[in-house]
């Protein structure tokens, strides 16, 4: 259910992989806990779906859940949590929260080149955004 759910986002068929998603993790949460890592990437995958589709706060509510809980299970610095860290700094940017979002992407990115190396695709990739919000910030530069 859960690789038919991440076609159908693939697709963009976003309420087919909601449906889908939503039964996944119900499912697994009854059968595996509210903690178990399984349950905590269906939830990021539901999470991806309601950010597609424009649903932030609901996004953001499972965002920071799965982000704690991989803290609390797997600690601060595992690549599972820097990814939800990512996820929710995503969020909050395109909620025009700027400057939490930046703030946590500042924390994910040095964590991760700690953790992962700088030759990492996840650090690279969190450096480049964190440098385009960072630039957007500061606005447009003027040519002398």
């Amino acid at each position: 259910m859960a690789n038919l759910a991440s076609t159908y986002r693939s697709q963009g068929r976003w309420e087919a992989a909601e449906e889908l998603e939503v039964q996944v993790m119900e499912t697994r949460k009854e059968k595996l806990g509210a903690d178990h890592l399984y349950t905590l990437n269906g939830m990021a995958d539901l999470a991806s779906t309601y950010r597609n589709q424009g649903r932030w706060k609901e996004a953001e509510e499972l965002d920071v859940q799965v982000m704690e809980t991989r803290k609390e299970k797997l600690g601060a610095d595992h690549p599972s949590t820097l990814n939800g860290m990512v996820n929710l700094a995503s969020t909050w940017k395109t909620q025009g929260r700027d400057m939490e979002a930046i703030g946590l992407m500042v924390e994910s990115a040095w964590l991760q080149e700690q953790v992962l190396g700088n030759s990492h695709t996840d650090f690279i990739s969190s450096s480049n955004i964190l440098a385009d919000w960072e630039a957007e910030q500061r606005g447009p530069r003027k040519i002398e």
